[in-house]
């Protein structure tokens, strides 16, 4: 008998590919973005791609991934983004401090989550519809307060040294936005594995009910839980508008869908079906470089979109064949 026959090649076991699925399709797309656009792996675009896309993109998907590890979905990421952005322009404008602009914008996005946690915990509405209705009523504040919604600048001599530092500023070397996702990500990450908060809100996630009916405090861990999710999201939005010396309206729609696609891709591809940070900072990797290099090659905005589309379906189609496997 031949050494083939003796040893007949295996299928790669399910728990590898659920493993090592997310890392092998980033390192496929940059394997061929590579190849076929000669700038796409340089240090320049790299950066780019890492300071204006997957920072910002990273911020709010992490707070989308608090939402979903306790079973929902946070369709007000964008609207906490963009309130957080306003309250902190509108401080700014009016000549307070960066450090007061910034709670201020902060607390505009815990306002946000405030909300929902009170639509979902008190009154018993389900994530989706709450945080949909919140969405709307985001929309509907931003255009009373800009007038229909045009942006709010900053005005030239309110541009203080404090701003251009959460805007364009580094430390030892790594852009500020870049540091606030390792600790954002670190500190979630701990906090979903290694606390008993943590703990709390994935078993709210796995089975609400049961839950419950094992003495969790569900109403008072999905209010803390949506509250840190706005919360979160709205420090990308004070980022993003120091960024540009102004206030962009409905801005942070921009990064509702990519936020959900990146939090639920790192779900279906975790060993454990459950929301986790590396898989989540992953999935915003991989969508930022798609969109990249699809822009490197020449595709339009829409044709960015129908990629970013077919990526998704892939990732999920290899993950449901890991858990066919696994089964």
């Amino acid at each position: 008998m031949s050494l083939m026959q003796a040893r007949p090649s295996r299928p790669i076991p399910a728990a590898e590919l659920l493993r090592f699925g997310l890392p092998a399709m980033l390192a496929l797309v940059l394997a061929v973005f590579s190849a076929l656009a000669p700038g796409f792996l340089t240090v320049a675009n790299v950066t780019g791609v890492l300071v204006n896309s997957v920072a910002l993109n990273a911020i709010v998907a992490l707070a989308m991934t608090l939402a979903v590890a306790s079973g929902g979905t946070d369709l007000s990421v964008g609207t906490a983004v963009d309130l957080g952005g306003l309250a902190f322009i509108a401080a700014v404008s009016a000549g307070q401090p960066v450090a007061l602009a910034v709670f201020c914008g902060l607390l505009a996005g815990f306002g946000t989550g405030l909300f929902n946690a009170l639509l979902i915990a008190r009154l018993g509405i389900t994530p989706f519809l709450a945080t949909l209705g919140t969405l709307f009523i985001g929309h509907s504040l931003q255009q009373l307060a800009t007038d229909g919604g045009n942006p709010v600048y900053v005005p030239a001599g309110r541009i203080t040294p404090a701003l251009a530092f959460i805007g364009h500023g580094s430390c030892l070397g790594v852009p500020l936005a870049l540091w606030l996702v390792l600790l954002l990500g670190t500190g979630i990450g701990l906090l979903l594995g290694r606390t008993r908060f943590g703990r709390e809100v994935l078993a709210v996630g796995v089975q609400a009910p049961v839950a419950l009916y094992s003495g969790l405090p569900v109403r008072r861990i999905l209010a803390l839980t949506y509250g840190a999710s706005a919360t979160i999201a709205a420090l990308a939005g004070i980022l993003l508008s120091a960024h540009v010396n102004a206030y962009v309206p409905y801005a942070g729609n921009a990064y509702l869908l990519d936020s959900i696609g990146a939090a639920f891709i790192g779900t279906a591809l975790s060993r454990t079906g459950r929301a986790n940070v590396p898989g989540t900072l992953l999935g915003v990797a991989l969508f930022s470089f798609t969109t990249n290099g699809l822009l490197l090659i020449g595709w339009n905005f829409y044709w960015q979109q129908v990629g970013t589309g077919v990526l998704i379906l892939l990732t999920l189609i290899l993950a449901f064949a890991g858990r066919e496997r696994a089964g």
